[in-house]
């Protein structure tokens, strides 16, 4: 999916770190668990608030649970049960990026999801 003609990494970089939201939104990319694949004929789809993930690597690898949150301008999900305490002693979510999860379980397949699913059916 090349967003831009370079193959420079140096402006691939600054590309990814500068893009504007809308296309951020391509970045939030998680691939779907075997069985999804077959019902959706779909590899993979963005991650959204409410969609249960497994977390395949890190530190939390083999965690399953809910999207509690979704930040487009860090490239980052947080997970319900992902925690780490911070320097307060406070209980935080721990960012984790998409492409190290899997979506087992889609929170809410709506037109915008379904149209997305579609597009890109194999």
């Amino acid at each position: 999916m090349p967003l831009i003609s370079s193959k420079k990494p140096s402006k691939q970089r600054k590309f990814y770190f500068n893009a504007p939201l809308h296309l951020r939104h391509k970045f939030m990319n998680a691939p779907l668990s075997e069985e999804l694949q077959k019902k959706y004929g779909v590899k993979r789809l963005p991650v959204r608030k409410g969609d249960t993930v497994k977390i395949v690597r890190g530190k939390f690898r083999g965690h399953e649970g809910k999207v509690a949150k979704v930040d487009l301008k860090k490239v980052r999900i947080y997970v319900d049960g992902a925690t780490i305490e911070n320097s307060r002693g406070e209980r935080v979510f721990y960012p984790i990026h998409p492409s190290k999860v899997i979506i087992t379980n889609l929170g809410e397949v709506d037109k915008v999801r379904e149209k997305i699913i579609n597009r890109r059916k194999r």
